[in-house]
């Protein structure tokens, strides 16, 4: 007779002679496909099955046969027509909008990957792609089924890299917003299925074990009991085998893989009691379990779906910003209008936009004015007045009158592209709070399975009619859902609500580092200030009138591209005719005969033969004169305005206990008056980029968290520098991609919001922790002594984590409060210059 261990080596010879060994298949009849993996001849069930194992075997990478927990699918023969679908993709036209050219000349894009079935197939992919030539980094997100590439042009191809996926079996597309909306509404209505099936049966199963659990079938017929028990189990047998799937077949994964999460003591307590409930059915017994697996299961899958809700609003956010880009565009060609797919726009084309369209493309108003709707990228509600030679953002709504607008940037180099790759990149970070969450939760169920096992032990020596429910109780009850949703549902919700209110986190620890800043550093100009010179005044000193004055100031500027002339564009203009400019001087020009001038003092006194002109006086703004043959005619003073609300703003962060310091390369007058506006406590002038970031460095050897706030070149080392750094809106593409987060509209207001939510939701990640380890703390002892019983078990773990979910989902709803006024977090002693490094 042959030993026990060689029946079983005999078993799985003959199922591997049975089934696929790539895809699990039956073998069809007919010549077998055999192929040599690890030294033993392997069985498929088709060719492509076969080429796609010597795929992997031929790169090393086996290990996925070991590390998946479910079926692979059967890959489909690859084509010529299937080929040349593929390589359409490299052509420029569909390219357009699909790909993102960036700033290190890499490509990148993100791709609907299709038969994910584990975290081993995304293994197997990301390794078999980074060994491709070309392939700079792939990453792809489990939850949402995309994937991320940036490759190198001219090494590979869009459709090389499309055909290397489908090698392995699996099949991959450019990312489209409604498809992917598609799938997880497909999803979450499989999900619905699974907790209705289970819902149902739970109802079902308890009402049966309802008199069986309360003595009400003292003097009932064994036989009608024990029709209760075979109903009990033809009614949780769908629930076990097909709602509790997933949790069965995530547990074996992480087996594969030797890593403990919450699936395993979650598998063990259902299928566990399903099984032993089984086993009393047929051979006798005092209790089965059925009613518990059924609710444990339901409760479970409840808690499973509201965090699938929270991630699908979150991505729900962003895909709707991708879904504001209009499908189709008006292009003006010559005399004539045509209506053209958006994605075929390209720069220098002409497009018209009529009240109530939707913008395609970042572009600039050439003709018309109108009030536009910006508020789906910057949260500003109100909206915005745009005219001719102002820049408007796809995505964003025309509200009032026809717009023509030339086209600057269309497809994935839109701003409205750009915040959606930021968002993704983001959401895939994971910030220290989660990684720690994640550990404790692994020791936590090793610290479960090893309560189990010595409950179930002592109470066999005590009491062994009882050990089993007593056990199966602790696997329930302590079942650390609520530990691992407690950190990643309240950060999915709190980014999604930033984003709405105008401030985009574009690193996963941004939150993070939010909530413990103590210090604000503002760069002056394009930060507090709206980074553009006005009109602040005018002098007159000659005798014409006012308003004359400022058309012919307006006549004069309106032929130069200077910074100054900005300042006059909206004012009515004087008509001058042989208008000569000199470049940093000043203007020239000729109305009704006589010669007239603007510019810097020295340039129009040469040129209207006049002497010096009375002091002006010295307030930091910029001076320029007016004048005519023989006579000075106004001095108008110019100067960069703060932002409307920077003043409410710091008022705002200076009563909650913020230190504000403002640090400027300017070193005019002007950076003193503009401290005097604002509550600041400390403001420094004539700060090179080196200097700002040793300021920073000095504050933060002192003990304070910084947050530095920036838009120009001037500030890239001191943003990359600092703990946290925020570029505002209109920031250089380079400042913006060495910052942790960027305000999207022309505010400072989200920076008060961000402030806020951040520590309430520290608050609201602690008070998930805190309330998913007492809860187990609670209940694990009551559970072990026997005192709770399974059915109630279930019902207290899956409250825990719907408590856990719903206090989470808070943070979505939160709202900016008045300010109220707290001590100072920080000490009042100002910064000495002579400090090391200032």
């Amino acid at each position: 007779m042959s030993s026990a261990p060689a029946r079983q080596q005999q078993a799985r010879h003959d199922m591997d002679n049975t089934l696929c060994f790539h895809c699990s298949d039956l073998l069809p009849p007919g010549p077998a496909i055999i192929s040599q993996v690890d030294g033993e001849p392997r069985h498929f069930c088709c060719l492509g099955c076969k080429a796609v194992s010597d795929t992997i075997i031929n790169e090393g990478l086996e290990q996925f046969y070991q590390q998946r927990s479910a079926p692979t699918i059967t890959p489909q023969p690859i084509d010529d027509a299937t080929r040349e679908g593929y390589a359409l993709y490299d052509s420029d036209s569909l390219q357009g909008p699909l790909v993102h050219y960036r700033d290190d000349g890499a490509l990148e894009t993100q791709l609907m990957v299709e038969g994910l079935t584990c975290a081993a197939c995304i293994w197997l992919i990301e390794r078999h792609l980074e060994r491709q030539p070309g392939v700079q980094s792939i990453r792809i997100n489990h939850s949402t089924q995309r994937a991320r590439v940036v490759w190198t042009a001219g090494e590979i191809a869009l459709s090389q890299i499309l055909l290397a996926i489908r090698e392995l079996g699996f099949h991959a597309s450019p990312f489209q917003p409604s498809d992917w909306e598609q799938q997880m509404q497909a999803a979450q209505k499989k999900a619905l299925t699974r907790i209705g099936i289970a819902g149902l049966g739970s109802m079902q199963a308890m009402m049966l074990a309802y008199p069986l659990s309360f003595g009400l079938t003292t003097g009932t017929d064994d036989s009608l009991i024990q029709l209760f028990r075979w109903a009990s189990w033809l009614i949780a047998t769908p629930v076990v085998l097909y709602s509790a799937m997933p949790f069965l077949q995530a547990a074996l994964r992480d087996l594969r893989v030797r890593h403990l999460t919450m699936d395993v003591p979650v598998s063990l307590a259902i299928f566990g009691g399903y099984i032993a409930s089984a086993w009393i059915t047929v051979a006798g017994g005092e209790e089965v379990y059925f009613e518990s697996v059924c609710m444990f299961t339901f409760f479970l899958g409840l808690g499973r779906f509201l965090e699938m809700r929270g991630r699908y609003r979150a991505g729900l956010a962003g895909a709707s910003l991708l879904n504001a880009m209009p499908q189709t565009a008006r292009l003006q060609l010559g005399d004539t209008e045509r209506l053209v797919p958006a994605q075929t726009l390209k720069p220098g084309d002409t497009i018209n936009l009529r009240p109530g369209d939707s913008v395609p493309a970042d572009g600039t108003i050439i003709a018309g004015s109108s009030a536009l709707d910006e508020s789906m990228l910057t949260g500003e509600y109100l909206p915005v007045t745009r005219s001719s030679g102002e820049r408007v953002c796809a995505g964003t709504v025309n509200s009032e009158s026809p717009l023509q607008i030339r086209v600057d940037q269309a497809g994935q180099h839109t701003r409205l592209s750009a915040i959606m790759r930021i968002l993704d990149q983001a959401q895939q970070e994971k910030p220290r709070t989660a990684i720690m969450a994640d550990q404790v939760a692994r020791y936590f169920v090793a610290a479960v399975l090893l309560a189990a096992t010595i409950t179930f032990a002592t109470w066999l020596l005590l009491e062994p009619s009882r050990a089993f429910a007593i056990t199966l109780a602790v696997l329930v009850v302590t079942c650390p859902c609520a530990l691992s949703l407690a950190t990643p549902t309240a950060l999915t919700a709190a980014t999604s609500a930033l984003r709405a209110q105008g401030f985009l986190p574009t690193r996963g620890t941004t939150l993070e580092g939010l909530s413990t800043i103590d210090t604000l550093v503002f760069d002056k100009t394009g930060t507090l200030t709206e980074g553009r010179l006005s009109l602040r005044g005018l002098t007159p000193l000659g005798d014409m009138a006012r308003a004359q004055c400022l058309a012919l100031a307006a006549g004069l500027e309106r032929h130069s591209e200077h910074p100054v002339a900005h300042a006059f564009r909206e004012l009515e203009s004087a008509p001058l005719t042989e208008v000569r400019n000199q470049p940093g001087q000043g203007i020239t020009g000729q109305m009704e005969g006589r010669r007239y001038a603007i510019g810097s003092a020295a340039f129009v006194a040469d040129r209207c033969q006049l002497g010096d002109p009375d002091p002006e006086p010295d307030d930091g703004s910029l001076t320029i004169y007016l004048a005519t043959e023989g006579q000075w005619l106004a001095r108008l003073a110019l100067d960069d305005h703060l932002r409307p609300d920077a003043l409410s703003t710091l008022r705002t962060l200076k009563q909650r206990g913020y230190q504000l310091i403002m640090a400027s390369g300017d070193q005019s007058p002007h950076v003193a008056r503009v401290a005097g506006q604002l509550p600041l406590d400390q403001s420094y002038s004539g700060q090179s980029p080196e200097d700002k970031l040793a300021l920073v460095k000095a504050l933060e050897a002192r003990g304070h968290q910084v947050m530095m706030i920036g838009d120009g070149l001037n500030d890239l080392p001191v943003l990359a520098g600092a703990r946290l750094s925020v570029a505002v809106a209109g920031a250089s593409d380079i400042a913006r991609l060495k910052a942790d987060a960027m305000l999207l509209g022309e505010t400072l207001t989200p920076l008060v919001t961000a402030l806020t939510l951040a520590p309430r939701t520290r608050r609201v990640i602690r008070q998930n922790i805190t309330l998913s380890l007492l809860y187990n703390a609670t209940t694990l002892p009551l559970a072990m002594m026997g005192l709770i019983p399974p059915w109630l078990a279930a019902i207290g773990m899956s409250a825990s984590s719907v408590v856990v979910v719903l206090n989470a989902l808070r943070l979505g709803r939160t709202r900016v409060s008045a300010p109220v006024a707290t001590a100072p977090r920080y000490s009042t002693e100002p910064l000495s210059l002579s400090e090391p490094g200032l």
